[in-house]
């Protein structure tokens, strides 16, 4: 197993909220010399860590010690696999990002587009994890007309953490969204150049969130990522470990700003 190491930084700790749960507060960062260590998915987690595997597009799995697991914009595949989360996001600006039919096995099914003309809101408590959402305008069809609230940044409370998943994301967030956000220390970010957001608009958003770690979604052929890692140069390091899945803890989040690009791959 390789081993990449990084440089920490220093925040304090707030107290214990949750017995089940280290507290993230999206501001929570540790002191401590530590390791970011790549594991298969299902491998045995240490305690208060968390593996983030990118399965495919905008799909990643968030899996806990205790072996919770999250999946983020759920098409209905996450390979050959017979996987079932506790929990699953949605997204509907396209196809790619939810399914009308999800596994009926799947306990939490959480949509982040209105329904009955009532923006989606979720707070959801599993003990390892909170998960909840905030919610940004959508372009229509062909990038016609707005939708309120089309689209979720959908946040994972755990390990003491907080990571975000920006979605489909068509707008800069405003102070107030960013303030409900909160500090991210993991950010999935769209990175498409033109189906979510330009490469800079969207290189804003990154700079405003302030995220220790970045990993680029939804970028198709690679030429946009590199577009955006371009952008991003100087500003953030960058780090190809040519795997699909990381763990990460509290205490192994680096100094400065990194930009990790995972390579997606199904669960076999």
């Amino acid at each position: 197993m390789r081993i990449l190491p990084l440089i920490l930084a220093a925040f304090p700790m707030t107290a214990l909220a949750q017995d089940q749960r280290l507290p993230s507060h999206c501001i929570a960062l540790a002191q401590a010399e530590a390791q970011v260590m790549p594991a298969s998915f299902g491998a045995p987690l240490e305690e208060d860590t968390v593996r983030i595997r990118f399965v495919d597009h905008a799909t990643f799995v968030i899996e806990t010690q205790g072996g919770l697991i999250a999946a983020t914009d759920y098409t209905g595949f996450l390979g050959v696999a017979d996987v079932v989360p506790d929990v699953v996001t949605m997204n509907n600006a396209h196809s790619t990002h939810w399914t009308a039919n999800p596994d009926p096995r799947i306990p939490h099914v959480l949509r982040g587009w209105p329904e009955g003309g009532v923006p989606a809101e979720h707070s959801l408590d599993l003990g390892e994890m909170l998960v909840r959402n905030v919610t940004t305008d959508t372009r229509g069809p062909f990038g016609e007309g707005a939708r309120g609230n089309g689209n979720s940044i959908f946040i994972f409370e755990v390990a003491g953490l907080c990571i975000g998943h920006l979605g489909h994301l068509h707008q800069i967030p405003s102070p107030a969204q960013l303030a409900s956000i909160g500090r991210l220390d993991v950010v999935m970010v769209p990175v498409d150049g033109g189906y979510t957001m330009a490469v800079d608009d969207m290189a804003g958003v990154v700079r405003d969130l302030r995220a220790s770690v970045v990993i680029p979604m939804h970028w198709f052929s690679g030429a946009s990522l590199e577009t955006f890692l371009s952008e991003m140069a100087g500003e953030f390091d960058v780090v190809r470990p040519d795997l699909p899945d990381m763990v990460f803890s509290r205490d192994n989040l680096p100094a400065k700003p990194t930009i990790i690009v995972l390579e997606p791959a199904f669960l076999d």
